[in-house]
């Protein structure tokens, strides 16, 4: 009996010891997408990042408009770090960390692989 317990407790201790986390990477990536600092990148790109109407409006002439955020499943790895680098018009400045940034990107990598 006491060699059972042990080694349940041998055996849950290593798994323990291999997993960093009570999250996977993906599901940390996937909840910082939806909320990296109060409004997630999910409201404008959408929550597979192909990219969203955020809203209408008219111009001086009435034609109606939209803006549209572009698409981010595509975007090769250098050009996605450089965006959060600088300023944008409509996106906000989420003053991300370079891992932050990584696991945003591993995200919109992944996120069609059923991970």
């Amino acid at each position: 009996m006491a060699k059972a317990i042990f080694a349940n407790i041998f055996f849950l201790s290593v798994l323990w010891a291999e997993s960093d986390s009570f999250i996977t990477d993906y599901e940390y990536a996937k909840m910082l997408y939806k909320n990296p600092r109060g409004i997630g990148c999910d409201k404008c790109h959408s929550e597979d990042g192909s990219g969203k109407i955020i809203t209408y409006y008219k111009n001086k002439k009435g034609k109606k408009l939209f803006l549209k955020a572009p698409s981010i499943r595509d975007i090769d790895e250098k050009e996605f770090f450089k965006s959060f680098k600088k300023s944008h018009k409509v996106m906000p400045t989420y003053f991300l960390t370079q891992d932050e940034i990584e696991s945003l990107y591993y995200y919109i990598k992944n996120q069609n692989k059923g991970k």
